[in-house]
């Protein structure tokens, strides 16, 4: 029942796909690059915004990384292949034949901007993160390398990942006291 509705959702995404070249062209960049948005995003925020930002920041980059190792675990004991490695919908860019449960790139995507979206400060630049690592992970079903449960998948795992971060959040602040003054001796740029 549900993989039949993932593949239901699959094809209702991805029928689209390779019938327009400039909605392809934009599809192919939020599905590699979105990322790379968010990590220019993170890093504008960095050195325009006070010193509470940069610890938030830090919090989001811990919870992303503790939700990519969920995903290598989950990757370890449960492989679910790729639509294009069982002959499904169209692909638009080559990608590595690798498990696809869960969504590497949106859980990072996610997971910072759901941190993000904890604190009042930030709240507005985590709803904008959020829309584009949804974005992100809708054009990677379209674009033919992700089943869209894999992008549920992520934002289950980017909720976790979040919730164990917030929960130890004060553990951090010793490690992200260092980060920002090892910044502030290789920039010179003092404390906002």
């Amino acid at each position: 029942m549900i993989e039949q509705l993932n593949l239901a959702l699959f094809h209702l995404i991805n029928q689209y796909a390779g019938l327009n070249p400039v909605i392809d062209t934009l599809a192919i960049f939020a599905a590699k690059y979105m990322p790379v948005v968010v990590i220019l995003a993170l890093a504008i925020l960095w050195v325009t915004k006070r010193n509470n930002t940069r610890d938030v920041i830090l919090y989001g980059i811990y919870a992303a990384i503790i939700g990519l190792v969920i995903n290598y675990i989950i990757g370890l004991v449960y492989f679910h292949p790729r639509p294009f490695m069982i002959g499904l919908g169209t692909q638009l860019f080559q990608y590595p034949a690798e498990t696809s449960f869960p969504s590497d790139h949106t859980t990072f995507m996610v997971s910072i901007a759901l941190m993000l979206l904890y604190f009042k400060e930030t709240r507005v630049y985590g709803v904008i993160l959020l829309i584009l690592g949804l974005t992100g992970g809708l054009a990677r079903v379209f674009s033919g390398v992700h089943f869209p449960l894999d992008i549920l998948g992520s934002i289950v795992v980017s909720i976790i990942s979040t919730l164990i971060i917030f929960q130890f959040k004060d553990r951090f602040n010793p490690l992200n006291m260092l980060i920002k003054e090892i910044y502030i001796k290789i920039t010179g740029i003092g404390r906002k």
